[in-house]
């Protein structure tokens, strides 16, 4: 599949979501992430919102689904969500039941692998029970919280080909990538990638950040979308 950009948008006003979601698709952004910190300040109406002003665009709803899988999954396709975002450590039930709601409801399941034990092993369950992509995702809280014990902080670009290598559908990676690393993804076979906190969303805030950031989209998405091809094995 050729590369794809994805926006994070980790704001708490749809205000400023919708206005950050229009700078990102002047520059050429792909798909619109409602980011976990809009779902919880906004809900529903906040998936509306962004599927009013952009009708045409895929949606990701990062719900982070650990129970309720099937009403959850529905409620957003309902809100105009393409994508919904459920989690490994969930019950495989639950994971069962979102994708089921995906398929009845005609969106897509993203399996995200944060806080597994093995990383691996967590995308390849995902995928055997359906998801039709794999995050490989290092926590905020994880990240940090290593970082100030005066340990490496750990990058999903450690184990991102192993992740890439054990599955068949599409990989993203997410936590704490640096812009360089985020346009490096392809390259390690993961097509998905996505930008946000703290590349184009402050990190602390969760406000745009400042700076000329249509240009340095404009110019990250052309690289990105300069990638060939990657080869996946779409289900």
């Amino acid at each position: 599949m050729k590369p794809i950009v994805q926006i994070s948008l980790d704001l708490t006003s749809i205000d400023e979501a919708l206005e950050t979601a229009a700078m990102a698709m002047r520059a050429g952004v792909d798909w619109l992430e409602a980011g976990t910190p809009l779902i919880l300040a906004e809900g529903l109406h906040g998936v509306r919102k962004l599927r009013e002003a952009f009708p045409q665009t895929p949606i990701v709803a990062d719900l982070k689904t650990m129970d309720g899988g099937y009403l959850e999954a529905e409620m957003m396709a309902k809100a105009g969500a393409t994508h919904v975002v459920v989690m490994a450590r969930a019950h495989e039930e639950t994971i069962k039941m979102v994708v089921k709601a995906g398929k009845d409801c005609g969106i897509e399941v993203m399996g995200d692998n944060l806080g597994c034990p093995d990383m691996v092993e967590g995308a390849r369950k995902l995928e055997s029970l359906g998801c039709d992509y794999i995050i490989h995702h290092i926590g905020y809280d994880e990240r940090r919280g290593i970082a100030a014990r005066g340990h490496r902080m750990p990058s999903p670009l450690d184990q991102l080909k192993e992740v890439v290598d054990a599955v068949q559908v599409p990989v993203q990676a997410v936590g704490g990538l640096s812009l360089e690393q985020a346009i490096q993804c392809p390259s390690y076979g993961a097509p998905l990638v996505v930008l946000g906190a703290p590349l184009t969303i402050d990190a602390d805030a969760f406000k745009t950040a400042d700076g000329d950031l249509e240009a340095s989209l404009r110019l990250i998405c052309n690289k990105i979308h300069s990638y060939g091809d990657i080869a996946v094995h779409s289900k």
